[in-house]
């Protein structure tokens, strides 16, 4: 959890120094990551989305755009990923939010590794 926080504070001040941009801090953090030696010990991936891009960071310099409106992570990723697409092709009033937190419940009640506490970060 703590690689979490670690990812995040690094990710917003890239968003700072790159006036918002998403996509650029996104490279900037994925470079970073694959060449810090503090950030290379971290264990985690990333989700990170605006109203204009989706992405997928991971620690070892991906910077991943994906072909569907929704992106996944973790054992039960490919759970509340199917779930999410659902969601979002039969659902199209729920907010991005509410998608992300019941597909990770329904990811939940399928794999046991998966639990219910879900936080959804904004800023």
């Amino acid at each position: 959890m703590a690689d979490a926080f670690t990812l995040q504070d690094w990710f917003e001040k890239k968003l700072e120094h790159y006036a918002g941009n998403l996509r650029r801090s996104a490279v900037a953090l994925a470079q970073d990551w694959r060449k810090d030696p503090t950030l290379q010990k971290l264990e985690a991936m990333m989700i990170v989305m605006d109203e204009h891009d989706l992405l997928l960071v991971s620690g070892s310099g991906e910077v991943i755009d994906p072909d569907e409106d929704v992106v996944a992570i973790g054992s039960g990723g490919n759970f509340a990923q199917a779930a999410a697409i659902a969601m979002l092709r039969h659902a199209p009033d729920m907010t991005p939010a509410d998608i992300a937190k019941e597909a990770v419940n329904i990811a939940g009640n399928i794999d046991i590794f998966t639990n219910h506490n879900v936080i959804v970060e904004s800023f």
